[in-house]
This record gives C-alpha cells, structure tokens and sequence, in this order.
C-alpha cells in the first residue's frame, strides 16, 4: 500500500521546488534533476507527483497561492476606500523586489512557454481563476460581478505584459510611467462602473453648499 501524502510535506517539496525551478528555469527539466537540485532522491518528487506536468500544476497552484494570500494580508485589498492603484503599485514593487524577482521571473516564463504551446496548464479555467479572485476586490468596491471579472481580466493582462516588458528590457522609466496609465485606467473604470448610491461613490461626489449645511 504506498504511503499517504501529509499535505504539509507535500507543501514543503513544491516550496523547494519552486526554489530549484526559479534558480535553473523551467524549459528543459525533470523530475531527476529537480530532485539533484534539492539535494533529494526522486523517489521524493514522485511519491507526490506522477509526472513532470503534476509538478509543474502543483508550482502554479502553490505560486498562485502565494500571490493570492500576499495580496490578502494587505489591509488595503478590503478597505473600499483605498484605491486599486495602491494595490497595483504595491504588488509591482513587491513581485520584482529581491525577494520575490526570480519566483516573477518563473512565473512569466510558465506562461510564455504554453502561449507557445510547449506546456500545459492546469486547465482552462486557471487563468480565470486568477481574474476571480482579482474580480473580488472589485466587487467589494461596487462594482457588479460581470463588470469585475472585466475589469479584473483586463488589469491582470496589462500587468502581466508590463512586467514582461521591464523584464525583457530593463527599461524601468517606461515601464513605471506605463503602470501609472494603468492605475489611473483602473481607478477612473471604478468611478466609471460602481453603482451610483454605493458608499464610496457617494463619498468620491463633490459636496453642494445645500449638502455641506
């Protein structure tokens, strides 16, 4: 009977992983040579993954998982009254600071390579996914759910491709002034989409002299 998997193990071996496949890149690996990499037997990676595609699904999920609860923890992405901008401009700076650049750069090079169709993902509903869980911080600032999940469509494509350019390129002066258009998109599309009598739409209003009285 072969032995069960301890979910928290498994969490540690994608964790170290993704350390391995961040520091040598994703395009020609295996199991064997992740698993030399992390100074472990492959009998480790397979007691969890069937096969190189189960481990780089397992990657993306746990990548995603990081970003998700990063943006989370900030107070920011609940508090209606904080634009999204700041929370664009903070995840910018956080996702290609030294902590997080290589785990940013493995995360651009999974996509790039199955847009060109060398790997798979998950599935097709994982890229949604992305634009649900993006889609919520706008839900909670009024916008309805098929506005949302546009907006939140549209925000994730413009920054993925941003950050690719500045990868590429290194033209960091650009890049920021393009993420500044950007920010000042999604911030105005909010305005633009929330229902008149939400709070904060009633808040962003000007004040009349009959009001202020």
């Amino acid at each position: 009977m072969p032995r069960p998997v301890n979910p928290d193990r498994r969490r540690e071996v994608v964790d170290a992983a993704i350390d391995q496949l961040a520091a040598t890149g994703i395009g020609h690996f295996s199991l064997r040579t992740v698993a030399e990499g992390m100074g472990q037997s492959t009998r480790v990676l397979t007691h969890h993954f069937a096969d190189k595609q189960a481990l780089v699904t397992a990657v993306l999920e746990r990548l995603d998982e990081r970003q998700h609860q990063a943006l989370l923890a900030a107070p920011a992405w609940r508090d209606p009254a904080v634009p999204v901008s700041v929370i664009v401009k903070t995840a910018w700076e956080r996702t290609l600071g030294p902590r997080e650049l290589a785990m940013t750069r493995l995360i651009r090079e999974i996509e790039g390579l199955a847009a060109a169709g060398r790997l798979v993902l998950p599935g097709p509903g994982f890229i949604r996914g992305r634009a649900e869980f993006v889609a919520s911080c706008f839900t909670l600032r009024g916008l309805s759910e098929d506005d949302a999940l546009t907006t939140a469509t549209l925000l994730n494509s413009a920054f993925s491709s941003l950050q690719n350019d500045y990868l590429i390129t290194g033209d960091h002066d650009r890049s920021v002034a393009a993420l500044d258009e950007l920010c000042a998109w999604v911030d105005a599309r909010v305005r633009q989409h929330r229902p008149a009598d939400s709070p904060r739409a009633r808040a962003d209003r000007p004040t009349t002299p009959h009001e202020a009285r």
